[in-house]
């Protein structure tokens, strides 16, 4: 019997022949974390250990609260800048034009490549998969633990193979796919297990769409996501990956726990509302919902392809009168092709509020968050309550193209009128 993707890379990084449901000890390639790292460090000095064990695996990247909206959180900043200065980390993202959201930044700066193991502290990580690494979200105390020791333990996860095939249909995009296999498999239904995402579908996707499915697939439950490395990845890291690279690949009779197969010929927009994101429903059926804001943006759906859907649907419309329109940009290199593109131009002519890049309101920090009895429209990963600031707010999860249709009519829109 063959392996699968992780079982093989695993046993790579571990020396041992893993297979699913095996505990192997690893020395990930790279261990990101980002303005938690304030929290981590303090973990990793009661550890006893003066200096991190592999500097140059660390990924430091400034995003959560950027600038900071609190004496705190500067607080937090300044910490983790004098640490970072200590043990001679020069992997770290400050805050400047170079940087943006960690899960854009990486890939962006050659991080996240086929073959390589990345560990963070972050639940969606897994965007990294993408580009045929493995990579998942792990604790804070273990992110200090790879400080100290350069290792970590992991349980091999059993693999769910996904194969979406179809003709996708018009004003249907990477968001809709996936909210859409979310919402059969459940929010727990790939608990600790891999997500393989195959088929023509997939195949055809953009590296950017590819990501969409990747960061998602923590919404799943799953440990980590994966898409077979092709000539479009390979592409895309041209110039950009810092270290040679060796694609791995699931072997042909692999032992997969489940094979599933999503047909998208019929699939329409959809919508995961408020308060999971398994809560999806065809787009027709909360369509009309008053909304107080739309956010465009995030580790999600940030990118310039993202940008670029929206400002085709709001070039020659307004917001809607008395919603706030708010983009967030994935990094500072996506802002400048953006800017560059005249697609910040087009949104900025509509009523949107162009912010720096970064995780703002998504995860109720600050620049945008929601007040008790308001809605939102958002391309996020996330809808519970709480997450983007009050308990008492609603999150409605959507593609680009609904969130830009939705801003022009002040409610939740089927985006596809505006795309004939």
């Amino acid at each position: 019997m063959g392996k699968t993707f992780s079982e093989k890379i695993l046993s790579l990084k571990s020396g041992v022949d893993a297979r699913a449901g095996q505990i192997v000890t690893v020395s990930p390639d790279y261990v990101m974390s980002h303005d938690n790292s304030a929290a981590i460090l303090k973990t990793f000095k009661k550890l006893g250990v003066e200096k991190v064990k592999y500097p140059e695996r660390a990924v430091i990247v400034l995003d959560h609260t950027v600038p900071p909206s609190t004496e705190t959180y500067a607080l937090h900043h300044k910490e983790i800048r004098e640490f970072v200065k200590e043990q001679g980390i020069e992997n770290f993202f400050d805050i400047n034009t170079e940087g943006g959201i960690c899960h854009q930044v990486l890939p962006e700066k050659g991080f996240a490549l086929p073959g390589k193991l990345i560990l963070g502290a972050d639940s969606h990580t897994t965007t990294y998969g993408a580009f045929g690494a493995f990579s998942a979200g792990i604790g804070r105390s273990e992110v200090a633990a790879i400080w100290a020791t350069g290792e970590l333990w992991l349980r091999v996860p059993e693999t769910i193979k996904i194969v979406v095939k179809g003709k996708v249909p018009k004003g249907v995009y990477a968001k809709d796919i996936v909210l859409h296999i979310i919402g059969k498999i459940g929010a727990d239904g790939a608990t600790y297990m891999a997500v393989e995402f195959t088929g023509p579908v997939v195949e055809e996707m953009t590296v950017a769409s590819r990501m969409v499915l990747t960061n998602m697939a923590a919404e799943m439950g799953a440990k980590n996501g994966y898409v077979p490395p092709d000539e479009k990845t390979f592409e895309w890291l041209k110039g950009r990956a810092r270290t040679e690279y060796e694609p791995i690949y699931s072997d042909p009779d692999a032992d997969y726990r489940d094979v599933i197969e999503f047909d998208v010929s019929d699939l329409v927009p959809q919508v995961a509302a408020p308060h999971t994101v398994d809560n999806v429903k065809p787009i027709d059926e909360v369509e009309g919902t008053p909304i107080n804001q739309g956010l465009l943006g995030t580790c999600t759906n940030g990118r310039l392809e993202d940008l670029e859907v929206a400002a085709r649907i709001l070039e020659g419309r307004k917001v809607a009168p008395g919603v706030r329109a708010l983009v967030f940009p994935a990094s500072w290199e996506v802002y400048r092709e953006a800017l560059k593109k005249g697609v910040l131009w087009k949104l900025i002519e509509a009523g949107c509020v162009i912010m720096n890049p970064g995780c703002g309101p998504c995860l109720g920090a600050h620049e945008g968050v929601l007040a008790p009895g308001e809605v939102a429209i958002s391309t996020a990963n996330r809808n519970f309550k709480g997450r983007m600031g009050s308990r008492e707010a609603e999150i409605y999860l959507a593609s680009p193209a609904a969130v830009a249709a939705s801003l022009v009519e002040g409610k939740i829109t089927d985006p596809r009128k505006y795309l004939e």
